[in-house]
């Protein structure tokens, strides 16, 4: 059904898709790479820094401080209920996708566009706490301009792709030290592992945290025109560097770039870099945001995404040459005054064979939704976990696999957790149910074969029994019949021909 308070939304998605494939790319692109020391605010290394940026789900991270400002000054609560609605359902992927209608906390909400980077759930947060999505934008804009964020505008909570909307290296610097230095009781936020969502554990897209030795956070982002993003920090021996990494063309080459730029960082003293602050950084001379689309979405390669670095290794390798060529175009800068930052800037050719530590174990913090966790879903599909292998046993023989009868389990289990899109993984991991899962939501081919084959036997024996029958009354009418059938049929395919 075709809701009408969506039409200005995807007009103006669409004009500004229009927009960016106007613009294009011409010639090389500077990706922007920031490398900052978090308390006295010194740039220890900078490219392109001011240069006007799409930022995809790290605008997240200024949802996020609106959001935790509006707790603060008392207008706002952790443990309010948000509602999701149509609009807001209606948000493409990442997301949760919860039902319209569905309420959860701001706690929880927080928690999940950190983790899952979920569109309607950050979609969710500005409608709720800012009346309006353009209401809530008015409070990202003037939060921005009072932190010194001087080349941001902002459209929408989750960043998804508007050609209006734009950030910098340097403003996402601004607003990761705003954050940790604002909101020290909720600095826990941008470190969660994973989320465990009933029985579903969601690992977060950062491919830093567990990896690289020291990081804490942030939050990463990606949409085709502006490539993959990540704010992300990292503490040593008490001292924090925040480093912005912008335009790569893979989640791994991100992380190995961010992973070097922090290597660099960590390397120099605190007297061996320059004076110059993020305030003092010069404006750029871009006047927009260049369009990355040919560099990062190629037709002639998998869709990327923005998943752990692992996944995308072997995409990333198959991508060969073209992917080398592509990258090196975005890698305009001149040659990077140590080794660290000369393995930041290379392309891809250079980092092929490198590869970041695997991820430590995770530690899902559980999020529900609702209010009260001890009425959540989890405990509804941990009570319900027993008895779905019984209930599943009988129906398969039975009722010969049809697809009705595994349906409702899974659907109780998964309406239970307040989820609406169907995890093979949550259905996988019940206790005891490995067997019915197997043969349940294998595809029914086999499935009908080996339950159908009793059956076919007796249908043959069934037949045996009627031809006894059938001679002792073979009457004349059969014959009688025989003649009758004929013309019909002969008068049937004359009208098929």
């Amino acid at each position: 059904m075709f809701n009408a308070a969506l039409l200005p939304r995807l007009a103006g998605r669409l004009l500004g898709l229009g927009a960016l494939l106007a613009a294009g790319t011409a010639g090389a692109v500077t990706a922007p790479m920031l490398v900052v020391d978090v308390d006295s605010g010194k740039v220890i290394y900078s490219q392109g820094a001011t240069d006007p940026w799409y930022p995809a789900s790290i605008t997240k991270l200024m949802t996020t401080y609106v959001a935790l400002d509006m707790v603060r000054q008392g207008r706002a609560s952790m443990d309010q209920l948000l509602t999701i609605s149509e609009a807001a359902a209606a948000e493409p992927p990442s997301k949760m996708g919860f039902k319209p209608g569905t309420q959860l906390t701001l706690d929880n909400a927080l928690k999940i566009i950190m983790v899952k980077s979920a569109n309607d759930v950050a979609w969710a947060i500005g409608e709720n706490l800012g009346g309006s999505i353009d209401g809530f934008a008015a409070q990202m804009n003037e939060t921005a301009q009072r932190l010194g964020m001087r080349d941001s505008h902002w459209y929408n909570p989750n960043g998804l792709p508007d050609a209006r909307q734009w950030t910098s290296a340097r403003d996402m610097a601004v607003l990761g030290r705003a954050l940790l230095r604002d909101f020290p009781e909720n600095r826990d936020l941008f470190s969660i592992s994973a989320i465990q969502f009933g029985r579903a554990v969601m690992p977060n897209h950062n491919g830093l945290l567990g990896r690289y030795a020291g990081v804490d956070g942030m939050k990463t982002g990606f949409i085709c025109a502006g490539g993959f993003n990540v704010v992300a920090s990292a503490n040593r021996n008490g001292r924090r560097i925040l480093t912005v990494v912008m335009g790569q063309s893979s989640a791994r080459e991100r992380d190995l770039k961010a992973a070097d730029l922090f290597d660099y960082g960590f390397g120099q003293s605190g007297f061996s870099f320059g004076g110059q602050t993020l305030a003092e950084l010069p404006t750029s001379s871009i006047a927009a945001p260049p369009d990355m689309r040919p560099y990062i979405c190629d037709k002639r390669r998998p869709m990327p995404t923005d998943a752990d670095s692992a996944a995308l290794t072997a995409s990333a390798a198959a991508a060969g040459g073209n992917a080398d060529n592509a990258n090196a175009q975005l890698m305009a800068a001149g040659a990077p005054p140590s080794s660290a930052l000369a393995f930041a800037t290379m392309n891809s050719a250079a980092l092929r064979n490198r590869a970041l530590p695997p991820r430590a174990p995770l530690q899902p913090v559980l999020v529900w939704t609702g209010r009260d966790p001890a009425e959540s879903a989890i405990a509804a599909t941990d009570e319900a976990a027993p008895a779905k292998p019984v209930a599943a046993k009988p129906a398969a023989r039975v009722k010969v696999a049809k697809p009705v009868p595994h349906k409702p389990a899974p659907s109780r289990s998964i309406a239970a957790t307040g989820a609406t899109v169907p995890q093979p993984k949550l259905l996988a991991r019940q206790k005891g149910a490995a067997p019915a899962a197997a043969s349940a939501f294998a595809s029914t081919g086999p499935a009908t074969a080996v339950i159908a084959d009793p059956k076919g036997h007796k249908a043959a024996a069934k037949p045996s029994a009627k031809q006894d029958v059938k001679p002792a009354a073979k009457p004349t009418p059969k014959a009688e019949t025989k003649p009758a059938a004929k013309p019909t049929v002969k008068s049937a395919r004359k009208k098929d021909d």
